[in-house]
């Protein structure tokens, strides 16, 4: 690993310095909202506890260490937005690591950047960065269109790579990255930062003990009700063509003029972005592959529509999925329903649930709830009553009352859990100090993206996709 170089270098010169702090904070609070939506991460399900439910508690070993110098990881963020300086932000909690550059094509970040973090070398061209010999790692914060590019040329310049999801723009760019993961050996991990969570882990461990028997069918939603969780971003004041590098933004996709909306609020446009389905089912994929141990689903079908954020975005709003898996070593066939809703009166909710044929159980990144439905096997109860009713017409003794498990258990991160997002980037570090490989590698990454990319496929034209999980191709 590599200790900071003195080398820096400016980005072209700020605006005012009081339109500058303004801006500063307006980031911050961004930042926080972006991290306070990883790390707090989803409502808590205890909120409907039914009568005589066990609770239990979750924990997680510290994980802190002294790290030697020769461990240290010298970071670079690129794409410093919201997402990505939370990203940041999270890593340095990690012990050992540094951010030492960072790069966007907006001034005014690499501005906030340096303000909060030092003055560390900032450039609008990334690969000033992936030059750089005290850059160990990168965070890829990017808009989703220049996630698999940055990646692959990071990987190349034998950079360790943490890629926001979804990992790729378009199913047909994953092979690609698969492939420079593969022949950098540098550790890749998709942030979908919910896999490392102790709900994740309780709930796999839960599962492959058989705690709700045959796995028969699953779902999953995120609820959304606010312009901030809409994705109608503030637009800097000082943002214009002088201060935004617009054809480093546009990159792969269709030459056009330059336009705010476009760059600050690209999760809208298609070009850019991909959707509901990318930015929110990615997760709950993620988490119920991992719960599974399922490599995804065959057939694929989207519904839904542009219902009230009719402000010139290029996506539904309202977006429901269907989804077949087949019958594999490590689950059933069953089916899975996905719904994302940004106009939800509820607001502020998500979770996934499994559901079998001895119980369910609720999913989130800090909570699960598990619920037993019947007290036997239901293919059995028919035989059990008839048994009883013919010892009672014989004389015989009543069938014996059985000790019964609660009916409902209730598992609950301890008060001062770090959060998913540092367990994710925990893993992360420790995988490029020679620790354990990271789950959401580019393999999984690819087969956790696909099927939601799949929905906007199904939705923009109207028709099934079908797509192979194993050898993670379209059909």
């Amino acid at each position: 690993m590599h200790t900071m170089s003195d080398k820096r270098k400016s980005s072209p010169k700020p605006g005012p310095a009081s339109s500058r702090r303004k801006f500063v904070k307006s980031v911050a609070a961004g930042s926080a909202l972006a991290a306070g939506s990883s790390l707090t991460g989803l409502p808590s399900l205890l909120s409907a506890e039914a009568p005589g439910a066990v609770r239990r508690t979750l924990n997680r070993e510290p994980g802190g260490r002294q790290v030697p110098p020769s461990d240290r990881v010298g970071l670079a963020v690129i794409g410093a937005g919201g997402m990505g300086m939370a990203d940041v932000n999270t890593a340095l909690r990690i012990p050992g690591v540094e951010l030492v550059a960072a790069c966007d094509v907006f001034d005014g970040r690499l501005d906030a950047a340096r303000e909060r973090h030092g003055e560390i070398f900032t450039t609008r061209d990334y690969a000033e960065v992936l030059a750089r010999d005290d850059v160990d790692a990168v965070i890829v914060g990017t808009p989703d269109h220049l996630h698999q590019p940055i990646s692959v040329a990071a990987l190349r310049a034998g950079k360790s790579v943490y890629c926001e999801k979804p990992m790729v723009h378009d199913i047909a760019e994953g092979r690609d990255l698969i492939r420079a993961e593969q022949e950098s050996g540098k550790v890749f991990q998709v942030g979908s930062q919910g896999m490392s969570s102790l709900g994740n882990e309780k709930a796999k461990e839960l599962y492959e003990e058989g705690a709700i028997g045959q796995l028969n069918y699953a779902e999953g939603f995120w609820a959304r009700n606010d312009p901030i969780g809409a994705w109608q971003y503030p637009i800097p004041a000082e943002a214009s063509e002088q201060t935004v590098d617009w054809q480093r933004f546009l990159g792969p996709a269709p030459n056009r003029p330059y336009d705010p909306l476009r760059i600050f609020r690209w999760r809208n446009y298609r070009d850019y972005g991909t959707g509901v389905a990318g930015d929110l089912f990615v997760h709950l994929f993620s988490s119920l592959h991992f719960v599974v141990s399922s490599n995804g689903p065959t057939r694929v079908q989207a519904a839904g529509g542009l219902r009230y954020w009719k402000d010139g975005r290029e996506v539904p709003d309202v977006l429901l999925g269907v989804f077949d898996y087949p019958e594999t070593d490590t689950h059933p066939g069953f089916n899975l329903s996905l719904r994302v809703n940004f106009v939800d009166g509820t607001s502020g909710s998500t979770f996934l649930r499994l559901v079998g044929s001895e119980g369910a159980m609720d999913v989130t990144w800090t909570d699960v709830v598990l619920r037993k439905n019947v007290a036997v096997d239901p293919m059995d109860a028919f035989s059990q009553e008839k048994m009883a009713e013919a010892a009672a017409d014989e004389g015989g003794l009543p069938a014996r009352v059985r000790m019964l498990p609660p009916a409902e258990v209730r598992y609950q991160v301890e008060r001062g859990y770090r959060g998913a997002h540092v367990d994710h980037f925990f893993n992360f570090f420790e995988a490029i100090r020679g620790g354990p490989p990271v789950r959401e590698d580019a393999s999984f990454g690819l087969r956790a993206a696909a099927p939601a990319l799949a929905c906007n496929t199904s939705y923009f034209e109207d028709r099934i996709v079908r797509w192979d999980p194993d050898a993670m191709r379209l059909m």
